[in-house]
């Protein structure tokens, strides 16, 4: 009887509900709103690659990220079955190497999705995957230091995602303009991702991760933090200047200037503090986001008259 009980609690594959909980639906707006902006900026009216932008969506979001965090929690299952042991894989939930199954099989997906959409998409798609998997994987396993760790996480958030926006509504290489705020709003991110690293900290220390709060201290990695997100959004503001798109400059700065008093509050309690900044001044870092774009969209058609 006790055999049977504990047979039939033991889930032969992970169910449905199960397979969504290793997605993280949560974590896709990032790259999903990023690939927006890329299509925003690109000029190109939505209405006229609808099915395109909604292959994209689900590339950036559902696929390539879900693929990312479906391989963080394989790689991660034995410290979480320390830390977190409720989660799918420690839990039992998603048993045997399922989880490693779905990330391999959603990384495929990913490039047939990202091979549909062109070569600078699919393109896209390969290098977001190769940091999708040694963010997590040994030997390289990025999450071990906060430098490379957080560069890759921002650079697979906000800029690949809005390069591929971009590409797959202009079938072609992105305008250089379109890079810049890609690549700037990108190395914001990193700060993003250090604050987002305040909240395992102490597990960080006793599992030897050298995330930037552990390198750092957690005051050094907040003032980091703050001067890492609010450099780029500067210079983005000075390059929309002289681009000739003063209004979008003006409201850039005006989200910055917002910004900076939210970080004068996070430095006065920042271990407190950093789950606060990551759903107050990080809203407004995207929304700014959002306006560049704008601010190339209305340039783009210009340069090609």
């Amino acid at each position: 009887m006790t055999h049977t009980a504990v047979t039939s609690a033991a889930p032969a594959r992970p169910s449905p509900a199960t397979v969504v909980e290793l997605l993280k639906p949560i974590t896709w707006f990032a790259p999903m709103w990023a690939f927006g902006c890329g299509v925003v900026s690109s000029g190109v009216p939505i209405a006229e690659r609808w099915p395109a932008v909604l292959l994209g969506v689900a590339l950036a979001g559902p696929l390539v990220c879900g693929t990312s965090q479906v391989a963080n929690d394989w790689f991660d299952r034995h410290v979480d079955a320390i830390n977190e042991p409720k989660r799918p894989v420690p839990s039992g939930r998603a048993p045997g190497q399922s989880a490693l199954h779905i990330a391999i099989a959603w990384s495929l997906v990913s490039l047939v999705v990202g091979a549909l959409l062109g070569l600078w998409a699919f393109a896209a798609a390969v290098v977001a995957l190769v940091f999708a998997w040694t963010y997590s994987a040994p030997p390289l396993r990025l999450k071990r230091n906060g430098w490379w760790g957080c560069a890759a996480v921002g650079a697979c958030y906000e800029g690949l995602p809005w390069f591929t926006g971009a590409a797959v509504m202009t079938a072609a290489f992105p305008d250089w303009r379109i890079l810049c705020l890609a690549g700037l709003y990108s190395l914001g991110a990193h700060g993003i991702m250090t604050l987002n690293d305040f909240k395992s900290v102490q597990g960080d220390r006793r599992l030897g991760l050298r995330s930037l709060p552990v390198q750092l201290g957690v005051d050094g990695a907040a003032r980091l933090a703050c001067v890492v997100m609010a450099v780029p959004q500067v210079i983005v503001v000075v390059l929309l200047a002289a681009w000739g798109r003063e209004i979008y400059a003006a409201a850039v700065a005006g989200l910055l200037l917002a910004q900076v008093f939210l970080m004068v509050r996070l430095l006065r309690r920042p271990a407190d503090l950093a789950a606060w900044y990551n759903a107050t001044g990080t809203t407004l870092y995207v929304i700014g986001m959002l306006v560049s774009a704008f601010a190339v969209r209305s340039l783009i058609p210009e340069v090609g008259a």
